[in-house]
């Protein structure tokens, strides 16, 4: 549980940061990344949704899990860079399955716990989940 509390602690702190600016050292690096990610994602057809506001719905919900750097957390997540699941799928397929999640006693899912629907957030919205899966795309 001490884990836990200190993961939420430093997650809020940079989401504090990020949301403060940062530091103000010029270098925007960052979110040019983010920037030209979502470019290429919408340059290439995949899906409508916004990768720069998938980050923040990503490291709101998901991070918990997969971790802030979505390299995933031993015994939680799987890591979301260049992961066939994703690549995989077609956006809609993924909306639909963020939709749902997939509970642990699926056969499908190899690490033994339960990815809660809509990562456990059911507030996010039909656009927050397609958001989320623009800003996956960005990691493959």
């Amino acid at each position: 549980m001490g884990r836990l509390r200190l993961f939420v602690i430093l997650l809020v702190i940079a989401l504090t940061v990020a949301a403060c600016g940062g530091s103000d050292d010029g270098d925007s690096s960052d979110a040019g990344d983010t920037a030209a990610a979502a470019e290429t994602t919408a340059a290439s057809g995949e899906g409508g949704g916004d990768a720069a506001a998938g980050a923040e719905g990503y490291l709101a919900t998901c991070a918990a899990c997969h971790g802030a750097d979505a390299n995933g957390i031993d015994g939680l997540g799987k890591d979301l860079h260049a992961n066939a699941f994703v690549i995989e799928n077609s956006d809609g397929e993924m909306v639909a399955f963020l939709e749902v999640g997939r509970p642990a006693s699926d056969p499908a899912n190899t690490t033994g716990v339960d990815m809660p629907p809509k990562g456990g957030n059911p507030s996010l919205s039909d656009e927050d989940l397609q958001n989320i899966v623009a800003y996956l795309r960005t990691l493959q």
